[in-house]
Protein backbone atom coordinates (compact mmCIF):
# COMPACT_ATOMS: atom_id res chain seq x y z
CA UNK A 1 0.00 0.00 0.00
CA UNK A 2 3.32 2.08 0.67
CA UNK A 3 4.25 1.68 -3.05
CA UNK A 4 0.74 2.13 -4.21
CA UNK A 5 0.33 5.89 -1.94
CA UNK A 6 3.82 6.99 -3.51
CA UNK A 7 2.91 6.32 -6.52
CA UNK A 8 -0.33 8.13 -6.44
CA UNK A 9 1.34 10.89 -4.35
CA UNK A 10 4.53 11.23 -6.72
CA UNK A 11 2.55 11.31 -9.87
CA UNK A 12 0.14 13.44 -8.41
CA UNK A 13 2.61 16.44 -6.93
CA UNK A 14 4.39 15.94 -10.41
CA UNK A 15 1.42 16.93 -12.61
CA UNK A 16 0.40 19.83 -10.02
CA UNK A 17 3.68 21.19 -10.45
CA UNK A 18 3.43 20.45 -14.51
CA UNK A 19 6.76 18.60 -14.31
CA UNK A 20 6.76 16.74 -16.89
CA UNK A 21 10.04 15.12 -19.14
CA UNK A 22 10.69 16.89 -22.11
CA UNK A 23 12.76 14.74 -23.41
CA UNK A 24 15.79 15.98 -25.74
CA UNK A 25 15.11 14.72 -28.81
CA UNK A 26 18.06 14.41 -31.83
CA UNK A 27 19.09 17.67 -33.28
CA UNK A 28 19.66 19.10 -36.56
CA UNK A 29 23.04 21.08 -35.96
CA UNK A 30 22.83 22.41 -39.70
CA UNK A 31 20.10 24.47 -38.67
CA UNK A 32 21.85 26.54 -36.24
CA UNK A 33 23.46 29.73 -36.17
CA UNK A 34 25.90 28.38 -34.26
CA UNK A 35 26.29 24.74 -34.01
CA UNK A 36 29.12 24.56 -31.34
CA UNK A 37 26.49 26.42 -28.80
CA UNK A 38 23.70 24.58 -29.42
CA UNK A 39 25.46 21.09 -29.19
CA UNK A 40 26.92 22.04 -25.62
CA UNK A 41 23.00 23.11 -24.86
CA UNK A 42 21.52 19.79 -26.03
CA UNK A 43 24.37 18.21 -24.13
CA UNK A 44 22.63 19.60 -21.10
CA UNK A 45 19.04 18.97 -21.94
CA UNK A 46 20.10 15.48 -21.51
CA UNK A 47 21.87 15.61 -18.51
CA UNK A 48 18.36 17.34 -17.71
CA UNK A 49 16.23 13.85 -18.46
CA UNK A 50 19.19 12.09 -16.83
CA UNK A 51 18.45 13.60 -13.58
CA UNK A 52 14.52 13.78 -14.31
CA UNK A 53 14.96 9.89 -14.76
CA UNK A 54 17.00 8.75 -12.04
CA UNK A 55 14.52 10.78 -9.63
CA UNK A 56 11.36 9.75 -11.26
CA UNK A 57 12.73 6.58 -10.87
CA UNK A 58 13.53 6.70 -6.80
CA UNK A 59 10.36 8.95 -6.19
CA UNK A 60 7.91 6.41 -7.64
CA UNK A 61 9.73 3.33 -5.82
CA UNK A 62 8.91 5.31 -2.87
CA UNK A 63 13.07 5.58 -2.11
CA UNK A 64 13.28 8.96 -1.63
CA UNK A 65 14.91 9.77 1.78
CA UNK A 66 12.22 12.71 2.47
CA UNK A 67 9.38 15.15 1.57
CA UNK A 68 11.39 17.74 1.81
CA UNK A 69 14.09 16.31 -0.23
CA UNK A 70 11.77 15.20 -2.87
CA UNK A 71 10.79 18.80 -3.08
CA UNK A 72 14.32 20.07 -3.20
CA UNK A 73 14.88 17.93 -5.90
CA UNK A 74 12.47 18.96 -8.03
CA UNK A 75 13.34 22.46 -7.64
CA UNK A 76 16.75 21.47 -8.49
CA UNK A 77 15.23 19.94 -11.86
CA UNK A 78 12.92 23.32 -12.13
CA UNK A 79 15.99 25.50 -12.17
CA UNK A 80 17.41 23.14 -14.98
CA UNK A 81 14.91 23.64 -17.02
CA UNK A 82 14.96 27.17 -16.61
CA UNK A 83 18.19 27.72 -17.28
CA UNK A 84 18.15 25.31 -20.44
CA UNK A 85 16.06 27.86 -21.74
CA UNK A 86 18.26 30.92 -21.32
CA UNK A 87 20.94 28.88 -22.64
CA UNK A 88 19.54 28.01 -25.63
CA UNK A 89 18.46 31.84 -25.86
CA UNK A 90 22.27 32.66 -25.66
CA UNK A 91 23.18 30.07 -28.09
CA UNK A 92 21.04 31.76 -30.62
CA UNK A 93 22.67 35.14 -30.04
CA UNK A 94 26.33 33.08 -30.04
CA UNK A 95 27.38 34.47 -26.88
CA UNK A 96 30.01 31.93 -25.37
CA UNK A 97 30.18 32.66 -22.33
CA UNK A 98 27.22 33.01 -21.45
CA UNK A 99 26.38 29.07 -22.88
CA UNK A 100 29.31 28.02 -21.08
CA UNK A 101 28.59 29.47 -17.62
CA UNK A 102 24.37 28.53 -17.94
CA UNK A 103 25.94 24.76 -18.87
CA UNK A 104 27.75 24.95 -15.76
CA UNK A 105 24.83 25.62 -13.65
CA UNK A 106 23.00 23.62 -15.42
CA UNK A 107 25.21 20.55 -14.30
CA UNK A 108 25.48 21.86 -10.95
CA UNK A 109 21.85 21.45 -10.64
CA UNK A 110 21.64 18.08 -12.24
CA UNK A 111 24.30 16.44 -9.96
CA UNK A 112 22.73 17.75 -7.25
CA UNK A 113 19.15 15.90 -8.42
CA UNK A 114 20.97 13.30 -9.24
CA UNK A 115 23.03 12.50 -5.89
CA UNK A 116 20.02 13.59 -3.69
CA UNK A 117 17.61 11.18 -5.58
CA UNK A 118 19.71 8.56 -4.52
CA UNK A 119 19.84 9.42 -1.21
CA UNK A 120 17.96 6.16 0.95
CA UNK A 121 15.33 6.38 3.31
CA UNK A 122 16.59 5.31 6.60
Amino acid sequence: MKRYTALVFGISFSALLGITPLLAGPMNLARHPHPEHAKAVHEAEHAVDHAWEVYHRAALGGTVASPALQAEIEQHIHEARTLIAEAQEAAERGDKRQVQRLVGQIKIHTSHAIEESKEQKK
